[in-house]
C-alpha cells in the first residue's frame, strides 16, 4: 500500500503522510500514517469516523486503554507482514 494523503498540523501546514494500514477494531477502523519527509518518525494511529456528509475524519485517540489496543492490534499485523 503506496497511498498518501494530506493533513493539517497544529498550526495549520500541510503534512503529506503515507498510509501504511487500515484496520478495523471492536466497532472502529484505524489507520497507520507515517510523514513523508520524517520517515524515522513516529506512526500515528488514528481513528477513522464519517461526517454527515459521508467525509472521511481522522481523530486522535485520547483514550489511553483504546490506544493501546489498537498499538497492540497494529503490531501484530506488523508482525503478520514480516512473515
Amino acid at each position: 500500500m503506496n497511498e498518501k494523503i494530506v493533513l493539517l498540523d497544529e498550526m495549520g501546514n500541510k503534512v503529506e503522510f503515507q498510509i501504511l494500514a487500515t484496520f478495523g477494531l471492536d466497532e472502529y477502523e484505524y489507520a497507520a500514517l507515517l510523514p513523508v519527509d520524517d520517515m524515522e518518525s513516529l506512526t500515528y494511529l488514528l481513528r477513522i469516523e464519517y461526517n454527515d456528509e459521508g467525509e472521511i475524519i481522522l481523530i486522535g485517540i485520547d483514550d489511553n486503554e483504546e490506544l493501546k489496543d489498537v498499538i497492540e492490534a497494529y503490531e501484530e499485523i506488523q508482525k503478520e507482514q514480516l512473515q
